[in-house]
């Protein structure tokens, strides 16, 4: 029956970027009583996933970015020979592993993943887009628990916004009084997690002299760069040696 197994040939190309998706968080999300429409210690388990995806999954990625329940991690080597259905089933289960032991949840935590073939030339783009989907969650987020709060019902929130813009949108928030320029930077931006260099300073006590260390440290960016202006694209070039 081995023949049967025809997409285990499948293989892809690095680089990739590799996106995570949460299947059916709301569900589990509701049973941990986490606030709305942002939750620090759930970005925060978020980033715990990222961490792990970079230093344990000994996947090597080069850095991960996550807003909401979705993570994308970018790869310029490949395990596995690039096979895509072990690159995915390994990244999810990790992913939903480390989400698990981090919330302690009622009921299984899973995510979904896909991959997504880039050159370097492509990943701030990428991003950007990325980083505007995290905008729009920001904007509908705050809205959505706002007219909550209000009174209507999910039904009718859903109705109210249909079609609705970003300029209304803020305009909505402004009104209950949120100013969602002010609202912090991770929830409006995502977050970053790369490794950096640092150097440390030892003393070699045979020679008595003091001495240097580079070590790679994971560092989190909850203040990430737009994408979309120059500081971004100087920022992606640099973490991905482009």
């Amino acid at each position: 029956m081995k023949e049967r197994e025809i997409y285990t040939g499948i293989k892809a190309l690095a680089p990739v970027i590799i996106r995570l998706d949460g299947r059916a968080f709301h569900q589990f999300l509701a049973q941990l009583s986490l606030k709305r429409p942002f939750d620090e210690g759930f970005s925060k388990a978020m980033v715990s996933v990222c961490t792990s995806l970079l230093t344990e999954s000994g996947l090597s990625p080069l850095f991960a970015y996550t807003f909401s329940d979705e993570i994308s991690i970018y790869l310029d080597e490949l395990p596995f020979e690039g096979r895509v259905e072990k690159l995915t089933s390994v990244i999810a289960s990790i992913a939903s592993s480390c989400l698990t032991m981090a919330l302690k949840p009622a009921s299984p935590i899973s995510f979904d993943a896909r991959i997504i073939p880039v050159e370097k030339s492509m990943v701030a783009d990428y991003l950007n887009w990325r980083q505007k989907e995290a905008w729009r969650n920001h904007i509908n987020g705050y809205t959505q628990v706002l007219l909550l709060q209000d009174g209507l019902n999910r039904t009718e929130v859903q109705r109210q916004l249909n079609g609705v813009g970003a300029r209304e949108l803020h305009e909505i928030c402004f009104q209950h009084g949120v100013n969602l320029a002010q609202t912090p930077s991770w929830e409006r931006r995502g977050i970053m997690v790369y490794h950096t260099l640092i150097t440390k300073e030892g003393y070699n006590p045979v020679t008595k002299e003091k001495t240097i260390a580079i070590r790679r440290k994971v560092y989190v960016d909850r203040n990430p760069p737009v994408f979309s202006t120059e500081e971004g694209k100087k920022f992606v070039e640099e973490i991905t040696g482009s």
